[in-house]
C-alpha cells in the first residue's frame, strides 16, 4: 500500500513587487498555517518516511514548517526543481521515481498542478487545492509505477479554512 499526500504551499506574501515568483515568502496566514496543518498531521498519526517539495521559497518553507511539527528532520527533505510550475503529468513522473521503499509519501508543490493530480488520481473531486491544503490518498500497490493504473481512494483531505475565518 502506498500513501500520497499532496501539500499546496502555504500563502505567500506579495508585499516585495521586486522579488520573482520563486523567492516569494510565506505571508503571516502562511507562517501561521504550515505548522498548524503538521499538527493536524501528527494528530491524525500521519508520517512520511519521505517529503519531497519544490525548491521555492513558499513551498520548501512550508515542508520545513510541517516537518518541525510532525518529528520529521527538515534536512531530509528532497527538493525537486521539477515540481516548480509543474504540470500534472510531469508532477506525476516524480511520484513515479520514487524508491518503493518508501510508502508515506508527503509531497509539497503548487497548483495548478496539484489540484489536477488529485483529480487525477483521488476518488476524492475538488475544485481548488487552497492554500496549505492537504489531500491523502491511498494506493492499493507496492509501486509508485502503478498509481496510476489503480487510481486512488481519498483518507484524507483537510484545509486551514476549515479552522480559521
Amino acid at each position: 500500500m502506498k500513501k500520497l499526500f499532496l501539500i499546496r504551499h502555504a500563502k505567500s506574501s506579495w508585499d516585495n513587487p521586486e522579488l520573482s515568483d520563486f523567492d516569494r515568502p510565506l505571508n503571516i496566514r502562511g507562517e501561521r498555517d504550515a505548522p498548524f496543518m503538521g499538527k493536524v498531521l501528527k494528530k491524525n498519526n500521519f508520517s512520511p518516511d519521505l517529503i519531497i517539495a519544490s525548491p521555492a521559497m513558499r513551498a520548501i518553507t512550508t515542508a520545513k514548517r510541517i516537518a518541525s511539527e510532525i518529528d520529521y528532520d527538515p534536512l531530509g527533505i528532497i527538493e525537486n526543481n521539477k515540481l516548480y510550475d509543474a504540470s500534472t503529468g510531469e508532477i506525476l513522473k516524480v511520484i513515479e521515481s520514487i524508491d518503493n521503499k518508501f510508502n508515506s509519501v508527503f509531497l509539497v508543490a503548487h497548483n495548478p498542478g496539484l489540484t489536477l493530480l488529485n483529480n487525477y488520481l483521488s476518488s476524492l473531486k475538488i475544485d481548488n487545492l487552497s492554500t496549505c491544503a492537504i489531500s491523502g490518498i491511498d494506493f492499493n500497490t507496492d509501486d509508485w509505477n502503478k498509481i496510476e493504473e489503480v487510481k486512488g481512494k481519498s483518507c484524507f483531505y483537510e484545509f486551514p479554512k476549515m479552522y480559521f475565518d
